[in-house]
């Protein structure tokens, strides 16, 4: 298992095929205004790559553009929503058809209300992964070993959480419902890049 960072685009031919784990670092949660900073990928063969925009890039990372413009491969994410807007805004594709971990075990572990990438991990896997990187500056000169460590493990689990999450789906009889709600996330994405990331247009309430 290796971690690799890659400066500005991913490397041609590094990936196998099959869904991809993907995640976004940035410097804050207000999209437009807080640049991408990072993204992670892995093809849950065992390594991660890490791929960084400096400051004022240009995004022009054409190779990742790719993977995650392929409409034949599945990419997992946790939180997808966040994600999704992301890679939208600033590498200007649409990273889908998507499958999010979040929504899934929303949809099947009604007998909690915990639904973090920490806690998913721990029931799931039976494995701990650290959370105390998430708030640090992603747009430094240099990522920190803790950082890309942070960074690698956001996508490590997501295969095999996937393969779990998908079989409760059709135990419970909630795929169906899944994938709609899967389908429905580039576009509630682009909702909260035109402004509507605090409003539910769907509800009666003005």
């Amino acid at each position: 298992m290796t971690v690799y960072l890659h400066e500005e685009d991913l490397p041609a031919g590094v990936l196998g095929d099959g869904p991809l784990a993907v995640d976004t670092e940035t410097m804050g949660l207000i999209t437009p205004r807080d640049r991408l900073c990072l993204v992670q990928i892995s093809d849950g063969r065992g390594d991660e790559h890490l791929v960084r925009f400096g400051p004022g890039s240009s995004y022009d990372a054409p190779n990742l553009k790719a993977v995650l413009a392929d409409p034949g491969r599945v990419k997992l994410y946790h939180f997808a929503r966040f994600d999704l807007a992301a890679i939208e805004h600033y590498l200007g594709v649409e990273a889908s058809p998507v499958f999010c971990t979040k929504i899934a075990s929303k949809l099947v572990r009604t007998y909690t209300d915990r639904h973090g990438l920490k806690d998913l991990v721990r029931e799931l896997l039976g494995k701990e992964i650290s959370k105390q990187q998430q708030s640090s500056d992603w747009g430094g000169t240099v990522l920190s070993d803790a950082q890309q460590e942070y960074a690698a493990s956001d996508v490590r689990y997501l295969h095999a959480m996937h393969e779990i999450l998908t079989e409760r789906l059709a135990r419970e009889h909630r795929t169906a419902a899944a994938e709609a709600a899967f389908a429905y996330l580039p576009h509630r994405a682009r909702l909260d890049l035109l402004g509507w990331s605090d409003k539910d247009i769907f509800s009666h309430e003005s």
